[in-house]
């Protein structure tokens, strides 16, 4: 049977809390940070943790988490 592989672009996006959760960065907080407003910029500052449909779907692409 063949390794199983993690998905490269999934480890580099999330990360498990300690019980299992699944934690992410927002997007769109790298440029063009002009016209966006004040409270949304504040509120991508923070991690975010994933729904619990997303999180199955992440599980399978990070086995090992």
């Amino acid at each position: 049977m063949p390794k199983m592989k993690s998905h490269s672009g999934a480890k580099k996006r999330f990360r498990f809390t300690g019980t299992g959760k699944v934690k992410f960065k927002p997007a769109k907080t790298r440029h063009i940070l002009t016209k966006k407003t004040a409270k949304f910029k504040r509120t991508a500052r923070k991690v975010a943790i994933l729904n619990k449909a997303d999180t199955v779907q992440i599980k399978n692409l990070l086995p090992h988490g």
